[in-house]
């Protein structure tokens, strides 16, 4: 092939893809079985070799195998005879991701680096539920604290309930509803394993966009069969990635080459059940992130799988085996068939569900930027393994690994958390010293006034002085009466008797 072009494959002629126009994204679709992995390994492969560093999810485990040499299985050395050129072994640079940290380095980003709208799509909050969210992050900038993991974020929820009345009233209403349901889809996400994936230190998107000492771009592989098993959390990591990429990547208009290519694949996922403007946040990011140096490439089986406003960015294409059986099926066919430029030479139509394993019907952008009549194409064999990476081969090349020990470790700062208990413990001291202060002061004034018992006693005792005193009078008053009356007594006595 020339310089500037990847080779597909094979039809009357060689089928390339122009690296001058890969930023025009691109869509890889067809039946399972039918060779769609193959076709993004032979695209990745391609990539690496001009310099141009890829990011692709690995559903099955199997594009993993590109950091090994191929070995060489007939089928594959038969497919480059056909095709017209030697098959040649090799393998390629490789940096293995995984958001659980068991297959590769740990893939992190932050809670506020991820943002509402995403989280809440993580969720799947409702418009209220949303709301209430957004206020969280709200007061959580304007009073300074970090929103890093999903501690943070439960620590925020709690004090924007706890001060609803407050808040209510600047921002609108917060609900304790609202905020426990949000709560409750937080603890079914860290049910989830997701919590590994929120924290620090959070992935730099320059590390996506190495080359190897020899210019060969760097496969990064996410491992994804076990992210599957979650579909929205897999769906929000890959759509908060390419948001990451259209904000911190500076303009740099048409290049000779992309910076990054990124494929991302179980399409389908990202758009089922998606709100509106999810969908419209998608389009507007895949039709300006081409400006930034990075191609956009969906994998999926069926292209009803994404929207027609997202596939109309989609200028390269590359469709495998159809099969109709059920009404949809048909539907997709013929969708399909119509968005290429007809070949007279075939009904695309029809071809498309005669296709075998490992052909294509392939229409790329021509140098003039217009795409090019679909032509039936043989896919030119991948020269890496074909098959999933064994668990030492997949070791030695994390060992070996650029971004060796910078992720590996997490990382917990001072953030919302720990604010916020602070405040709290603040607060507790607080209301404890004045409690103390209040209780020093009660005993204060209970040792300068009488007790109730005391005040009892001193009455009793000066009410028994009155009576003793009042008994001696009463006493004295009858003593002194009897002996005046023996006194009169005896005088009269006297008297009579003389």
């Amino acid at each position: 092939m020339a310089d500037g072009e990847i080779l597909i494959g094979m039809s009357a002629k060689p089928e390339a893809l122009l690296l001058k126009l890969a930023n025009r994204h691109g869509l890889v679709t067809g039946a399972t079985g039918t060779g769609k992995t193959v076709t993004l390994q032979k695209l990745a492969e391609g990539f690496s070799n001009a310099g141009v560093p890829v990011f692709a999810a690995d559903i099955k485990g199997d594009l993993s195998g590109l950091c090994q040499p191929g070995d060489g299985a007939a089928p594959f050395v038969k497919r480059a005879k056909e095709i017209g050129v030697e098959y040649v072994s090799d393998r390629f640079p490789t940096v293995f991701w995984d958001v659980f940290g068991e297959k590769g380095h740990p893939v992190r980003t932050t809670i506020s680096e991820m943002g509402p709208l995403l989280l809440a799509r993580l969720l799947d909050l409702n418009d209220t539920q949303e709301g209430v969210l957004n206020i969280a992050f709200r007061v959580a900038d304007e009073q300074g604290l970090l929103l890093l993991d999903l501690k943070d974020l439960r620590a925020m929820l709690a004090f924007v309930s706890e001060n609803a009345k407050d808040l209510s009233a600047t921002y609108g209403n917060v609900s304790p509803q609202s905020v426990g349901a949000i709560q409750r889809q937080l603890l079914v996400m860290e049910n989830q394993s997701a919590a590994h994936f929120f924290g620090e230190p959070a992935l730099e998107i320059a590390d996506l966009m190495r080359v190897d000492r020899d210019g060969r771009g760097i496969v990064n592989i996410l491992a994804a069969d076990k992210l599957m098993d979650n579909p929205r959390l897999y769906a929000t990591f890959l759509l908060w990635l390419l948001s990451e990429l259209f904000e911190e990547l500076p303009e740099v208009g048409d290049l000779e080459k992309p910076r990054l290519i990124f494929f991302f694949d179980e399409a389908h996922l990202l758009f089922n059940d998606a709100p509106k403007a999810l969908i419209e946040s998608v389009e507007r990011v895949v039709r300006l992130i081409r400006s930034k140096g990075v191609g956009v490439y969906f994998v999926t089986q069926n292209p009803l799988d994404v929207p027609d406003t997202v596939l109309a960015q989609l200028g390269n294409r590359v469709q495998h085996a159809l099969r109709a059986f059920t009404p949809r099926d048909q539907k997709a066919v013929r969708a399909a068939a119509e968005t290429f430029r007809q070949n007279p030479a075939f009904n695309t139509e029809t071809v498309i569900q005669e296709l075998g394993v490992g052909e294509a019907l392939v229409s790329t952008l021509g140098p003039k930027g217009a795409p090019s009549m679909v032509e039936r194409t043989l896919i030119a064999p991948p020269s890496g393994r074909v098959g999933p990476a064994t668990d030492a081969e997949r070791k030695t090349i994390m060992d070996n690994s650029p971004v060796r020990g910078r992720y590996d470790k997490t990382i917990d700062r001072e953030s919302a958390y720990e604010l916020l208990n602070k405040r709290q413990e603040k607060a507790q001291a607080k209301a404890r010293d004045e409690e103390e202060a209040e209780a020093g002061e009660k005993a204060a004034k209970r040792e300068t006034t009488p007790t109730r018992g005391q005040g009892r006693a001193s009455t009793r005792a000066s009410s028994t002085e009155r009576v003793i005193t009042n008994l001696a009078s009463s006493a004295a008053r009858s003593i002194g009466t009897q002996v005046g009356r023996a006194i009169f007594r005896s005088i009269l006595g006297s008297i009579t008797r003389r």
